[in-house]
Protein backbone atom coordinates (compact mmCIF):
# COMPACT_ATOMS: atom_id res chain seq x y z
CA UNK A 1 0.00 0.00 0.00
CA UNK A 2 1.28 3.27 -1.11
CA UNK A 3 1.18 6.61 0.64
CA UNK A 4 -1.08 7.59 -2.00
CA UNK A 5 -3.83 5.28 -1.23
CA UNK A 6 -3.15 5.57 2.75
CA UNK A 7 -4.18 9.57 2.05
CA UNK A 8 -7.08 8.80 -0.02
CA UNK A 9 -8.84 6.28 2.41
CA UNK A 10 -8.10 8.99 5.12
CA UNK A 11 -9.63 11.77 3.08
CA UNK A 12 -12.52 9.36 2.68
CA UNK A 13 -13.16 9.00 6.18
CA UNK A 14 -12.85 12.64 7.22
CA UNK A 15 -15.73 13.57 4.32
CA UNK A 16 -17.76 10.72 5.84
CA UNK A 17 -19.67 12.62 8.48
CA UNK A 18 -19.54 16.25 9.60
CA UNK A 19 -17.69 17.01 13.07
CA UNK A 20 -14.95 14.27 12.25
CA UNK A 21 -12.89 14.01 15.67
CA UNK A 22 -11.32 10.69 15.45
CA UNK A 23 -10.34 7.90 12.65
CA UNK A 24 -10.38 4.26 13.98
CA UNK A 25 -8.59 1.01 12.56
CA UNK A 26 -9.49 -2.40 14.56
CA UNK A 27 -9.22 -5.90 13.40
CA UNK A 28 -12.70 -7.26 12.93
CA UNK A 29 -14.16 -3.88 12.21
CA UNK A 30 -15.20 -1.47 9.68
CA UNK A 31 -13.32 1.66 8.99
CA UNK A 32 -14.91 4.16 11.96
CA UNK A 33 -14.65 7.67 12.49
CA UNK A 34 -15.69 9.30 15.87
CA UNK A 35 -18.11 11.82 15.24
CA UNK A 36 -19.91 14.31 18.28
CA UNK A 37 -18.66 11.12 20.97
CA UNK A 38 -19.78 8.36 18.33
CA UNK A 39 -18.51 5.93 16.63
CA UNK A 40 -19.69 5.70 13.84
CA UNK A 41 -19.27 3.16 10.27
CA UNK A 42 -17.61 4.43 6.89
CA UNK A 43 -18.78 3.15 3.49
CA UNK A 44 -16.19 3.47 0.78
CA UNK A 45 -15.51 1.60 -2.30
CA UNK A 46 -14.76 -1.18 -2.80
CA UNK A 47 -16.26 -1.56 0.82
CA UNK A 48 -14.34 -2.90 3.45
CA UNK A 49 -16.41 -4.55 6.13
CA UNK A 50 -14.17 -5.88 8.69
CA UNK A 51 -10.82 -5.04 8.20
CA UNK A 52 -8.10 -7.73 8.44
CA UNK A 53 -4.51 -8.10 10.99
CA UNK A 54 -2.78 -7.95 8.03
CA UNK A 55 -4.63 -4.86 6.77
CA UNK A 56 -4.17 -2.71 10.05
CA UNK A 57 -0.60 -3.58 10.41
CA UNK A 58 -0.20 -2.47 6.95
CA UNK A 59 -1.51 0.83 7.37
CA UNK A 60 0.47 0.95 10.85
CA UNK A 61 3.69 0.41 9.10
CA UNK A 62 3.04 2.84 6.66
CA UNK A 63 2.12 4.92 9.24
CA UNK A 64 5.31 5.07 10.81
CA UNK A 65 7.29 5.16 7.15
CA UNK A 66 10.21 2.97 8.75
CA UNK A 67 11.07 5.54 11.69
CA UNK A 68 13.54 3.24 13.57
CA UNK A 69 12.91 4.86 16.92
CA UNK A 70 8.66 4.63 16.54
CA UNK A 71 9.13 0.58 15.46
CA UNK A 72 11.46 0.46 18.50
CA UNK A 73 9.25 2.19 20.81
CA UNK A 74 6.13 0.06 19.28
CA UNK A 75 7.73 -3.42 19.45
CA UNK A 76 9.43 -2.90 22.96
CA UNK A 77 6.39 -0.95 24.66
CA UNK A 78 2.97 -2.00 22.69
CA UNK A 79 2.71 1.34 21.68
CA UNK A 80 3.48 4.37 20.14
CA UNK A 81 2.52 8.28 19.31
CA UNK A 82 3.21 10.16 16.23
CA UNK A 83 2.18 13.06 13.67
CA UNK A 84 0.80 12.51 10.81
CA UNK A 85 -0.02 15.21 8.11
CA UNK A 86 -2.16 15.71 4.65
CA UNK A 87 -1.30 17.68 2.85
CA UNK A 88 -3.97 20.65 2.34
CA UNK A 89 -6.37 18.96 4.26
CA UNK A 90 -5.41 18.00 8.30
CA UNK A 91 -3.09 17.03 10.80
CA UNK A 92 -3.12 14.30 12.78
CA UNK A 93 -1.91 13.21 16.55
CA UNK A 94 -1.85 8.82 15.90
CA UNK A 95 -1.63 6.58 18.36
CA UNK A 96 -0.21 3.08 16.97
CA UNK A 97 -1.13 -0.08 19.67
CA UNK A 98 -0.94 -3.85 19.35
CA UNK A 99 -4.01 -5.66 21.13
CA UNK A 100 -4.07 -9.27 21.18
CA UNK A 101 -1.31 -9.67 18.87
CA UNK A 102 -2.68 -7.53 16.23
CA UNK A 103 -2.28 -3.88 15.48
CA UNK A 104 -4.73 -1.06 16.01
CA UNK A 105 -4.80 2.33 15.11
CA UNK A 106 -6.52 5.64 16.38
CA UNK A 107 -5.95 9.63 14.80
CA UNK A 108 -7.09 12.08 16.30
CA UNK A 109 -7.66 15.43 13.93
CA UNK A 110 -5.84 18.45 15.01
CA UNK A 111 -7.25 21.82 14.45
CA UNK A 112 -5.05 24.00 11.90
CA UNK A 113 -6.20 27.22 13.61
CA UNK A 114 -5.30 27.98 17.11
CA UNK A 115 -7.72 28.45 19.68
CA UNK A 116 -9.12 31.54 21.58
CA UNK A 117 -9.94 31.91 25.12
CA UNK A 118 -13.03 33.68 23.84
CA UNK A 119 -13.62 31.71 20.58
CA UNK A 120 -13.47 28.96 22.86
CA UNK A 121 -16.15 30.15 25.28
CA UNK A 122 -13.75 29.66 27.83
CA UNK A 123 -13.95 31.13 31.77
CA UNK A 124 -13.00 34.30 32.62
CA UNK A 125 -10.41 32.61 34.76
CA UNK A 126 -8.58 31.69 32.23
CA UNK A 127 -7.12 35.17 31.10
CA UNK A 128 -6.09 35.28 34.87
CA UNK A 129 -4.03 31.82 34.47
CA UNK A 130 -2.44 33.93 31.29
CA UNK A 131 -1.04 36.36 33.13
CA UNK A 132 0.52 34.42 35.93
CA UNK A 133 4.22 35.52 35.97
CA UNK A 134 5.65 32.32 37.81
CA UNK A 135 4.36 28.98 39.48
CA UNK A 136 2.51 25.87 38.23
CA UNK A 137 -0.84 25.44 36.13
CA UNK A 138 -1.87 21.77 36.29
CA UNK A 139 -4.79 21.20 33.88
CA UNK A 140 -6.41 17.63 34.35
CA UNK A 141 -9.19 15.13 32.90
CA UNK A 142 -8.98 11.75 30.85
CA UNK A 143 -7.65 11.86 27.36
CA UNK A 144 -9.75 13.60 24.76
CA UNK A 145 -11.29 16.09 27.81
CA UNK A 146 -9.91 19.17 25.27
CA UNK A 147 -6.74 20.02 27.81
CA UNK A 148 -4.09 20.56 25.00
CA UNK A 149 -6.91 23.23 23.58
CA UNK A 150 -7.24 24.89 26.90
CA UNK A 151 -3.62 25.10 27.18
CA UNK A 152 -3.14 26.07 23.52
CA UNK A 153 -5.16 29.06 24.46
CA UNK A 154 -3.94 30.26 26.90
CA UNK A 155 -0.51 30.05 25.24
CA UNK A 156 -2.10 32.19 22.55
CA UNK A 157 -3.45 34.70 25.15
CA UNK A 158 0.42 35.10 25.95
CA UNK A 159 1.16 35.19 22.62
CA UNK A 160 -0.60 37.85 21.67
CA UNK A 161 0.05 40.37 25.14
CA UNK A 162 3.59 39.49 26.38
CA UNK A 163 7.28 39.44 24.84
CA UNK A 164 8.32 36.15 26.26
CA UNK A 165 9.99 32.88 25.23
CA UNK A 166 8.13 30.21 24.89
CA UNK A 167 9.49 26.89 24.97
CA UNK A 168 6.81 23.57 24.86
CA UNK A 169 7.41 20.12 25.29
CA UNK A 170 4.43 18.00 22.90
CA UNK A 171 3.76 14.40 22.29
CA UNK A 172 3.36 15.19 19.36
CA UNK A 173 3.07 19.06 18.61
CA UNK A 174 -1.02 19.70 18.36
CA UNK A 175 -1.18 23.20 17.39
CA UNK A 176 1.24 25.00 15.53
CA UNK A 177 1.53 28.64 17.57
CA UNK A 178 2.70 31.27 14.71
CA UNK A 179 5.50 34.23 16.77
CA UNK A 180 3.06 37.07 17.60
CA UNK A 181 4.60 39.23 20.87
CA UNK A 182 5.92 35.82 22.24
CA UNK A 183 8.76 33.99 20.62
CA UNK A 184 7.96 30.26 20.35
CA UNK A 185 10.24 26.61 20.20
CA UNK A 186 8.29 24.14 20.03
CA UNK A 187 9.69 21.08 20.57
CA UNK A 188 8.15 16.91 20.07
CA UNK A 189 9.07 14.40 21.73
CA UNK A 190 11.20 11.56 19.80
CA UNK A 191 12.20 14.07 17.25
CA UNK A 192 14.00 17.05 19.53
CA UNK A 193 14.21 15.49 23.47
CA UNK A 194 14.00 11.77 24.00
CA UNK A 195 11.95 12.14 27.85
CA UNK A 196 9.87 15.11 29.17
CA UNK A 197 12.27 15.23 32.16
CA UNK A 198 15.24 15.41 29.63
CA UNK A 199 13.43 18.05 27.55
CA UNK A 200 12.44 19.61 30.61
CA UNK A 201 15.84 19.98 31.97
CA UNK A 202 17.47 21.20 28.56
CA UNK A 203 14.48 24.07 28.57
CA UNK A 204 16.14 25.40 32.03
CA UNK A 205 18.93 26.35 30.10
CA UNK A 206 17.07 27.93 27.12
CA UNK A 207 16.27 30.64 28.86
CA UNK A 208 12.40 30.62 28.56
CA UNK A 209 9.37 32.43 30.35
CA UNK A 210 6.81 29.97 29.81
CA UNK A 211 7.34 26.08 29.80
CA UNK A 212 4.55 24.07 28.55
CA UNK A 213 5.14 20.15 29.54
CA UNK A 214 3.00 18.03 27.29
CA UNK A 215 2.43 15.70 30.42
CA UNK A 216 3.80 15.10 33.95
CA UNK A 217 4.06 11.02 33.69
CA UNK A 218 6.86 10.65 35.96
CA UNK A 219 8.21 12.00 39.46
CA UNK A 220 11.35 12.60 37.78
CA UNK A 221 9.47 15.49 35.32
CA UNK A 222 7.19 16.72 38.50
CA UNK A 223 10.72 17.23 40.23
CA UNK A 224 12.22 19.55 37.68
CA UNK A 225 8.43 20.86 36.87
CA UNK A 226 9.01 22.38 40.65
CA UNK A 227 12.24 23.20 40.02
CA UNK A 228 10.95 25.31 37.26
CA UNK A 229 8.63 27.31 39.13
CA UNK A 230 10.40 27.30 42.10
CA UNK A 231 13.36 29.76 39.82
CA UNK A 232 10.80 31.99 38.68
CA UNK A 233 8.63 30.08 35.08
CA UNK A 234 5.31 29.39 34.40
CA UNK A 235 4.62 25.80 34.08
CA UNK A 236 2.03 24.86 32.46
CA UNK A 237 1.24 20.84 32.24
CA UNK A 238 -1.45 17.85 32.15
CA UNK A 239 -1.74 15.39 34.52
CA UNK A 240 -4.88 12.26 34.23
CA UNK A 241 -7.09 12.49 37.23
CA UNK A 242 -11.07 12.82 37.70
CA UNK A 243 -11.00 16.06 39.20
CA UNK A 244 -8.89 18.76 40.26
CA UNK A 245 -8.39 17.85 44.11
CA UNK A 246 -7.23 14.39 43.12
CA UNK A 247 -4.54 16.01 41.24
CA UNK A 248 -2.19 17.29 44.46
CA UNK A 249 -2.80 13.67 45.77
CA UNK A 250 -1.82 11.87 42.54
CA UNK A 251 1.40 14.11 42.63
CA UNK A 252 1.97 13.66 45.88
CA UNK A 253 1.76 10.04 45.42
CA UNK A 254 4.93 9.87 43.28
CA UNK A 255 6.62 10.51 46.29
CA UNK A 256 7.84 8.51 49.73
CA UNK A 257 6.52 9.14 52.84
CA UNK A 258 9.42 10.10 54.11
CA UNK A 259 9.32 13.15 51.13
CA UNK A 260 5.91 14.16 51.23
CA UNK A 261 6.20 16.90 53.56
CA UNK A 262 8.80 18.56 51.57
CA UNK A 263 6.91 17.98 48.18
CA UNK A 264 3.70 19.52 50.25
CA UNK A 265 5.78 22.70 51.03
CA UNK A 266 6.95 23.01 47.67
CA UNK A 267 3.58 22.39 45.95
CA UNK A 268 1.83 25.14 48.64
CA UNK A 269 4.28 27.99 47.21
CA UNK A 270 4.83 26.66 43.94
CA UNK A 271 0.76 25.78 42.62
CA UNK A 272 -0.98 28.69 41.72
CA UNK A 273 -4.38 26.96 39.53
CA UNK A 274 -5.71 23.35 38.89
CA UNK A 275 -8.32 22.85 35.84
CA UNK A 276 -10.28 19.71 35.21
CA UNK A 277 -12.12 18.98 31.97
CA UNK A 278 -15.11 17.28 31.01
CA UNK A 279 -16.94 16.50 27.26
CA UNK A 280 -20.57 16.54 27.96
CA UNK A 281 -22.61 15.82 25.35
CA UNK A 282 -24.50 18.74 23.87
CA UNK A 283 -28.34 19.31 23.12
CA UNK A 284 -28.39 19.19 19.10
CA UNK A 285 -25.37 17.43 18.55
CA UNK A 286 -21.76 17.55 19.67
CA UNK A 287 -19.98 18.80 23.07
CA UNK A 288 -19.88 21.16 25.51
CA UNK A 289 -16.74 21.58 28.13
CA UNK A 290 -17.09 21.47 31.79
CA UNK A 291 -14.95 22.87 34.45
CA UNK A 292 -13.41 23.02 37.74
CA UNK A 293 -11.28 25.46 38.93
CA UNK A 294 -9.00 25.36 41.77
CA UNK A 295 -7.49 28.98 42.82
CA UNK A 296 -4.31 29.22 45.12
CA UNK A 297 -5.19 31.25 48.01
CA UNK A 298 -4.52 30.64 51.93
CA UNK A 299 -7.15 27.83 52.35
CA UNK A 300 -6.04 25.96 49.29
CA UNK A 301 -2.59 26.35 50.18
CA UNK A 302 -3.34 25.39 54.54
CA UNK A 303 -5.08 22.21 52.56
CA UNK A 304 -2.23 21.32 50.61
CA UNK A 305 0.60 21.75 53.52
CA UNK A 306 -1.44 19.73 56.15
CA UNK A 307 -4.25 17.85 53.90
CA UNK A 308 -7.83 17.90 53.57
CA UNK A 309 -10.20 17.52 56.50
CA UNK A 310 -13.57 18.15 57.48
CA UNK A 311 -15.10 21.58 56.40
CA UNK A 312 -11.54 21.57 54.63
CA UNK A 313 -11.84 19.86 51.37
CA UNK A 314 -10.76 21.60 48.20
CA UNK A 315 -14.59 20.72 46.91
CA UNK A 316 -15.55 22.97 49.66
CA UNK A 317 -12.79 25.39 49.20
CA UNK A 318 -13.40 25.56 45.19
CA UNK A 319 -17.85 26.63 46.16
CA UNK A 320 -16.52 29.28 48.14
CA UNK A 321 -14.50 30.80 46.34
CA UNK A 322 -16.93 31.48 43.25
CA UNK A 323 -15.84 35.42 43.32
CA UNK A 324 -12.27 34.61 42.88
CA UNK A 325 -12.74 32.23 39.63
CA UNK A 326 -12.78 29.03 41.21
CA UNK A 327 -15.94 26.55 40.48
CA UNK A 328 -16.66 22.83 41.00
CA UNK A 329 -18.03 20.55 38.38
CA UNK A 330 -21.32 20.46 39.44
CA UNK A 331 -21.73 24.13 39.88
CA UNK A 332 -20.63 24.48 36.01
CA UNK A 333 -23.00 21.71 35.15
CA UNK A 334 -25.74 23.51 36.29
CA UNK A 335 -25.10 26.52 34.62
CA UNK A 336 -24.88 24.54 31.49
CA UNK A 337 -28.15 22.91 31.83
CA UNK A 338 -29.44 26.51 32.85
CA UNK A 339 -28.59 27.47 29.55
CA UNK A 340 -29.97 24.54 28.17
CA UNK A 341 -27.14 23.23 26.69
CA UNK A 342 -27.24 19.98 28.60
CA UNK A 343 -30.08 17.52 29.27
CA UNK A 344 -31.01 16.79 33.28
CA UNK A 345 -30.16 12.91 32.51
CA UNK A 346 -26.66 14.24 31.29
CA UNK A 347 -26.37 16.98 33.90
CA UNK A 348 -26.54 14.23 37.02
CA UNK A 349 -24.49 11.33 34.74
CA UNK A 350 -21.66 13.70 34.82
CA UNK A 351 -21.59 15.30 38.47
CA UNK A 352 -19.38 14.32 40.90
CA UNK A 353 -21.90 15.05 43.72
CA UNK A 354 -25.24 14.31 42.30
CA UNK A 355 -27.33 15.22 45.37
CA UNK A 356 -25.83 18.57 44.85
CA UNK A 357 -26.56 18.63 41.34
CA UNK A 358 -29.72 17.37 41.86
CA UNK A 359 -30.73 20.15 43.90
CA UNK A 360 -29.59 22.61 41.72
CA UNK A 361 -30.98 21.06 39.00
CA UNK A 362 -34.77 21.87 41.01
CA UNK A 363 -33.68 25.06 41.80
CA UNK A 364 -33.65 25.88 38.08
CA UNK A 365 -36.80 24.34 37.33
CA UNK A 366 -38.20 25.94 39.75
CA UNK A 367 -36.79 29.40 38.67
CA UNK A 368 -38.60 28.02 35.06
CA UNK A 369 -42.08 27.34 36.70
CA UNK A 370 -41.42 23.46 35.93
CA UNK A 371 -42.65 21.08 38.04
CA UNK A 372 -39.83 19.52 40.05
CA UNK A 373 -41.22 15.99 41.07
CA UNK A 374 -43.68 13.33 39.68
CA UNK A 375 -45.88 13.29 42.52
CA UNK A 376 -49.20 15.27 42.10
CA UNK A 377 -52.90 15.09 43.34
CA UNK A 378 -51.23 15.44 47.44
CA UNK A 379 -53.83 16.88 50.14
CA UNK A 380 -54.07 16.61 53.28
CA UNK A 381 -55.96 13.49 55.22
CA UNK A 382 -58.22 16.03 57.24
CA UNK A 383 -59.90 12.84 58.35
CA UNK A 384 -57.43 10.71 60.03
CA UNK A 385 -57.07 10.72 63.50
CA UNK A 386 -60.95 11.49 63.93
CA UNK A 387 -62.56 9.07 65.98
CA UNK A 388 -65.38 6.60 63.81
Amino acid sequence: MRRQEIDHILTRMLDSHSSVSDLNFTAGRPLQVESAGELLPVDIKPSIKSLSPFQTETVAMNLIDGDRRLTETLLRTGSCDLSYSLPGKARFRVNIFSQTGQYSIVLRQLESKVPTIRDMKLPESFFDVARELNGIVIFTGATGTGKTTSLAAILEDINEKRSVHVVTLEDPIEYQHPHKKATFNQRELGRDYDSFANGLRAALRQAPKVILVGEMRDRETVEIGLTAAETGHLVLSTLHTVDAGQAINRILGMFTNEEEKQVRIRLADTVRWVVSQRLLPKIGGGRVAAFEILRMNIRVKEAILQGESEGKTYYEMMQAGKPFGMTTFDDHIISLYEQGLITQDTALAYASNKAVAGRGIDKVKSARGEATTDIKDLEIDRAYHKKA
